[in-house]
């Protein structure tokens, strides 16, 4: 069901985060969002690993989830449909995103929010 999976980690502060995980850590930006400006969101490799980071600028200190998983699947409206009848919660309906992908929003059991992607075709 699932092709791929990487974390997302939600910043209050894009440049601050890239300072430690690209600067630091030797990451290297292999997408960023948007193209033009500053960036939103940016995917890193880290060795053979990938992580994104993304950018809120409403994130509260006191508790707001800053981890996400991503998992792309083949068809992000089966499988929400699938999970759905599962009984497990959707917060956001399958939906086209302005990067080409279609993405819906479930939780775990645990209330971990997971991203279910589709790439474009």
């Amino acid at each position: 069901m699932i092709e791929s999976a990487f974390p997302i980690i939600t910043t209050t502060d894009l440049p601050r985060s890239m300072g430690f995980y690209v600067d630091k850590l030797g990451g290297v930006v292999g997408y960023r969002f948007p193209e033009g400006g500053a960036p939103v969101y940016v995917g890193l490799d880290l060795g053979t690993s990938h992580v994104g980071i993304g950018e809120d600028k409403e994130l509260d200190a006191d508790g707001t989830q800053r981890f996400s998983l991503w998992v792309y699947v083949e068809d992000c409206d089966a499988t929400i449909d699938a999970l759905a009848a599962a009984g497990t919660p959707v917060l956001e309906p399958p939906a086209d995103q302005p990067w080409g992908e279609r993405t819906a929003r479930v939780t775990d059991p645990d209330g971990n929010v997971v991203i279910v992607g589709a790439r474009s075709h």
